[in-house]
């Protein structure tokens, strides 16, 4: 697996760091998810736009 590195604003890394917590499980994994979640919206959103 590759590793990236992102930078986020003090805010967002606050907002990850929250629902992390509250999800139990740790920052990386919700980060994992939520660009996995972002990348299939887009995905999504392409394909209609290409009918």
């Amino acid at each position: 697996m590759k590793e990236y590195k992102i930078r986020l604003s003090a805010e967002t890394a606050a907002f990850y760091e929250k629902v992390a917590k509250q999800a139990g499980r740790s920052i990386e994994q919700v980060l994992s998810d939520t660009l996995f979640k972002l990348a299939g919206e887009l995905a999504l959103e392409a394909l209609h736009k290409k009918r």
